[in-house]
């Protein structure tokens, strides 16, 4: 099983465990285990097979849940998981799936009014039934009825792209060990790095013959995953894979393989925009490759020598562009924006990439609400090749996370100061850890924190955990007023999306990067795949005001670092450079781009 695989399951323990009013420790332990799993890269079966190792070496696995993991990892099945099942309505996780419930109100639901649908649920909202129970109220219920309409939306049951990603590598290394396959590369929304991804697109090059076809789809059908053949043709075959999602192969022969790759990525809007170039050109193009129209003389703008019907260009994408005189467009950019604009007057970005990053900003310790202590975190970074990171673990408003007050915090505080010699007692430290918190915007205003505590802080998010249902004017007037203090470094995950979760607060986006641009403070690209906020839009229109940006993890598990990647990517379909990224510069070059009261620490 994937690690996606288990983290899922894991995950719905915790929610059964939760529902069923189960001991609170025990929930705890399922969940943070899920959220530790679902964030490693490492895969759990790898390292089950390696001797020298246990599943208990990861952070918060005890001997109970490893030995449940292992189970996973031997039959693909939980028995604890099939007896919850049974002993809770069928109709309980598309309840769930509601933002704002959680499986207390859920259960509540059920119990009370006897609901076990989204259309059950929504019937007695609309009665007003839900709103006469202990905790509800008639705003929660209104809050309610407009959220159904969001866990009813295919979109929000797309597949988050980090988990499509766990699938897209072991599927290809499965695949890569099948003689006949000569080239393979996965396309679609996958490649362009969208947030989240419908199916997954494959597309394998063999030697043409139909043996050699059949192989490889009989290759694909064998691979332990697969649930379902949904069709298999002579050149594709579509199957089931993990977490139900769609896995379609098609073969593609040498000369058409870059086209293919280029049409199968898409985005369809893109693809349209190039064909219409493309015909201004005397030119067509599709999955096989680019050909001249008939009519239509050789040379030309695209000054390629064929005739009508012979195949142009097609062996690799940067064929494919050059026969429209384009350059190469990286993937993240084909959404059919300004990327032909860019491309045709030779301005398209230099995007970031992973190995630009230099420090982490924002991430948490056992201190609150992470899985890993402080120690545990600085190592991690070291072996990641950090040169800084930021432990913000939350102030003292998010109680549920045990946030520090000022006494808590400057004691941790003094601890990362002891932690900072020891790391510089041979010369140049290794990595530098910043004293940081992640400070809260009260709901009537103002910061969970003084700012006496702030001025002495290295770095300082603020963050909008509560109070999200508040009108817009509200939600944009506590940001601006957490931008303009003199000692908040970074806006951490502006807008509170979570992806399939919940939907962004109703925010000013534009006067919030507008009063960032003006002051000078950083917004954050939260890394956290059900984030990943700010958004490719906000972010593209952030960069466009002048305000810089800070990619970071979120991590409350040394798992959690790696997840960075995911927040390369947002950037990159911004079309951002590493000069719009804070975090690619040295620590004394970041210090000198903070603002007046952050600079000054």
């Amino acid at each position: 099983m994937t690690n996606v695989d288990i983290a899922t399951i894991l995950s719905r323990v915790a929610d059964l465990l939760e529902f069923k009013a189960e001991n609170t420790f025990r929930v705890r332990a399922y969940r943070n285990a899920a959220h530790t799993i679902g964030n490693m890269v490492e895969s759990l079966a790898r390292l089950n097979e390696d001797s020298g190792r246990s599943l208990t070496d990861i952070d918060g696995i005890g001997a109970d849940l490893a030995a449940k993991i292992q189970v996973l990892l031997n039959t693909g099945r939980l028995p604890l998981l099939d007896e919850l099942e049974k002993a809770v309505p069928s109709g309980v996780f598309a309840i769930m799936r509601v933002p704002g419930l959680g499986p207390k109100k859920v259960k509540l639901l059920v119990d009370q009014l006897g609901i076990d649908s989204l259309e059950g649920l929504e019937a007695a909202c609309r009665a007003g039934q839900v709103q006469g129970l202990k905790g509800f109220g008639e705003k929660t219920q209104a809050a309610i009825l407009a959220a159904i309409a969001f866990a009813k939306s295919p979109e929000h049951s797309r597949t988050l792209w980090n988990d499509a990603d766990s699938t897209v590598q072991i599927l290809l290394a499965w695949m890569q060990t099948c003689p006949q396959v000569h080239q393979i590369e996965a396309a679609g929304s996958w490649r362009r790095g969208r947030d989240t991804v419908g199916d997954i697109d494959i597309l394998v090059e063999c030697d043409g013959t139909r043996e050699s076809a059949q192989a490889v789809m009989n290759h694909l059908h064998e691979w332990s995953e697969i649930t379902a053949v949904l069709l298999s043709g002579d050149t594709k075959t579509s199957v089931r894979g993990p977490q139900e999602i769609q896995i379609d192969l098609r073969i593609v022969e040498h000369a058409s393989f870059g086209a293919a790759l280029q049409y199968f990525t898409g985005s369809k809007e893109h693809n349209i925009r190039l064909r219409s170039r493309a015909r201004d050109r005397g030119l067509t193009i599709n999955e096989y490759g680019v050909y001249r129209l008939a009519g239509q003389g050789e040379g030309g703008e695209s000054e390629l020598a064929g005739k009508v019907g012979e195949s142009l260009a097609g062996k690799t994408e940067g064929d494919v562009y050059r026969a429209v005189g384009l350059p190469w467009i990286p993937p993240e950019l084909r959404e059919g924006g300004d990327e032909f604009l860019l491309a045709e007057r030779g301005k398209l970005p230099v995007l970031v990439t992973l190995a630009d990053i230099r420090g982490d900003l924002h991430m948490h310790t056992t201190a609150t609400d992470g899985t890993a202590t402080l120690g545990e975190m600085t190592r991690a970074a070291i072996e990641r090749g950090l040169e800084y990171i930021a432990i913000t673990d939350h102030g003292k408003r998010v109680t549920m996370a045990h946030g520090l007050d000022a006494k808590h915090l400057l004691k941790q505080w003094a601890e990362i100061d002891r932690l900072n010699a020891s790391l510089a007692e041979d010369g140049a430290p290794s990595l530098v850890v910043l004293k940081g918190i992640e400070v809260d915007m009260l709901e009537k205003g103002g910061l969970d924190l003084p700012d006496d505590i702030l001025e002495q802080a290295d770095w300082v998010v603020a963050s909008l955990h509560y109070g999200q249902s508040q009108p817009r004017a509200r939600i944009t007037e506590r940001i601006i007023e957490a931008i303009e203090n003199p000692y908040v470094s970074v806006i951490g995950h502006p807008t509170g999306r979570l992806i399939n979760r919940r939907q962004a607060y109703d925010v000013d986006i534009e006067a919030v990067i507008a009063a960032a641009a003006r002051t000078g403070t950083f917004l954050e690209i939260n890394a956290n795949p059900w984030r990943l906020d700010l958004n490719e839009h906000h972010a593209a229109a952030a960069k466009q005001a002048g305000v810089k940006l800070v990619i970071s993890t979120d991590a409350h598990a040394t798992s959690g670092l790696g997840m960075m990647r995911c927040g390369i990517l947002q950037a990159r379909r911004a079309g951002l450079e590493s000069r719009d990224i804070a975090n690619t510069q040295t620590l004394t070059a970041l210090q000198s781009a903070m603002k007046p009261g952050g600079a000054s620490r």
